[in-house]
């Protein structure tokens, strides 16, 4: 058999708590519609006192892990690839995970690419996996609470409302026999970068002050109106770029695709995209009871997808996702026995 990499086992952490888009509407006085409908939310999950950024992905890790049914000791390498809003500033959170889920024998690293960073994680692992002779397992870490840097009373940041927190993690494994990662593409446009910021905390504004604390959510730094038409402009073109060249580069095409795992977007651009691909509404999953939780999003779609039966073995999966700053990401994961 070929080299490969396969998903051997995903786990996902979701909080107890969670805000209602009644909630939502009442603390920000907006109407219900505008949660339920436009932005396509109807509860999003929000961390309990207990639920740090690391925290919910050691819990999705342990559970990714037993789904695996692997012992800890056999992962070579972990990846954190959740948010960068961590328990610490300047903290790296792949060393608490793996002494946490006992990965004794792991090294790893940190990694960001905003809410495409599950994806960037896969492309790495994977490419790890197959240039490395002492890398066999990979463990993927990923929690997220950027909720806490979220602003109900900033309208004009209002598609920002559905961000809530929750982790998921993922083990690949080399020549797994099964769930084989294919192909990634992947743009990013950096005339974005300083537009879609936490504007205070960082090293371009310090040291912090008392009155920073009252600025430490995302802000729009530019003309909203000419981000979201600048934003508008280029996102789809973008998205089905990297659909087209991740299919491309695993030899398929756009009739091939069975099932999207689509990142948290508004409920009128995930049935476009579905429209677009040629999709039914029940070759996806539109995660209005989860909100958007970065890039746990694709896992969470993953998970409800098999657990719903709409992924069955053989079928071609997509992923795609896209993080603030800006990047388009894609992934395309072949479900079930590897072929030759």
């Amino acid at each position: 058999m070929r080299n490969h990499v396969g998903i051997a086992g995903m786990g996902i952490y979701i909080p107890e708590n969670y805000w209602t888009a009644e909630d939502m509407a009442k603390m920000t006085g907006m109407p219900l519609e505008a949660f339920t409908e436009k932005i396509g939310v109807l509860k999003k999950p929000m961390p309990g006192p207990n639920d740090t950024t690391s925290y919910m992905g050691i819990m999705a890790a342990k559970k990714a892990i037993e789904n695996a049914g692997i012992d800890p000791k056999e992962i070579d390498v972990v990846i954190w690839d959740g948010a960068q809003h961590k328990d610490y500033l300047n903290w790296l959170a792949f060393t608490k995970s793996a002494y946490e889920i006992g990965a004794t024998n792991a090294w790893g690293f940190d990694v960001e690419s905003m809410c495409g960073s599950r994806i960037v994680g896969l492309e790495l692992g994977k490419s790890l996996i197959l240039s490395r002779d002492d890398v066999n397992t990979i463990l993927l870490v990923s929690g997220y609470r950027n909720c806490d840097m979220i602003n109900l009373n900033y309208k004009t940041g209002a598609f920002l409302h559905d961000i809530g927190a929750g982790g998921s993690a993922v083990v690949l494994k080399k020549n797994l026999g099964y769930n084989e990662v294919l192909a990634s593409s992947h743009v990013a446009d950096g005339s974005f970068s300083e537009d879609f910021v936490v504007p205070v905390g960082g090293s371009k504004k310090w040291p912090v002050t008392p009155e920073d604390l009252d600025k430490m959510w995302f802000h729009i730094t530019c003309d909203p109106n000419d981000f979201k038409e600048r934003l508008g402009k280029v996102t789809m073109k973008n998205w089905y770029g990297v659909i087209d060249r991740a299919l491309e580069k695993s030899s398929l095409t756009r009739k091939d695709i069975d099932y999207l795992a689509m990142v948290k977007i508004k409920r009128s651009a995930h049935y476009e995209i579905l429209r677009e691909m040629n999709l039914r509404e029940d070759q996806s999953f539109f995660l209005e009871e989860y909100g958007h939780v970065g890039q746990n999003d694709v896992i969470i779609s993953l998970v409800e997808g098999l657990k719903r039966g709409r992924i069955k073995d053989g079928d071609v999966v997509l992923l795609v996702s896209a993080g603030g700053g800006w990047t388009w990401n894609a992934c395309v994961v072949k479900w079930g026995k590897v072929t030759e």
